[in-house]
């Protein structure tokens, strides 16, 4: 059983920064493409970014371009969520995700959706 653990979630105000981490257990990290998830309060868990198993594409929502960046540092099996210039609305549960198939599929993983392991969270609220 793969086990996620997210860090670095806290308050923060608006226009400031968040570096959220993703410790992943087992020997085989670097063969997981890893996502970033958010779920607020009263709506559905949405994507936010992911990263290939290979490291070499990275995928945003249109709503964090520009202000999120999203890494891995296999040596260390951890995935991180770089939040700069965060707002409001970046208020949320975020949830780490790693799949396992998305090596396998290639350009066919949807990195929106095929996840099979999950963190159990780490809260962010952005104040105004």
């Amino acid at each position: 059983q793969v086990q996620l653990v997210e860090s670095g979630g806290g308050l923060v105000q608006a226009g400031g920064s968040l570096r959220l981490s993703c410790a992943v257990s087992g020997r085989t990290f670097d063969t997981y493409a890893m996502g970033w998830f958010r779920q607020a309060p009263g709506k559905e868990r949405e994507f936010v970014a992911a990263i290939t198993w290979n490291g070499r594409s990275t995928y945003y929502t249109d709503s964090v371009k520009g202000r999120f960046t999203i890494s891995r540092e296999n040596a260390k099996n951890r995935a991180y969520l770089q939040m700069n210039n965060l707002k409001p609305e970046d208020t949320a549960a975020y949830y780490c995700a790693a799949s396992i198939s998305a090596r396998i599929l290639g350009l066919k993983w949807d990195y929106r959706r095929q996840y099979n392991y999950w963190g159990q969270g780490t809260e962010v609220t952005v104040s105004s």
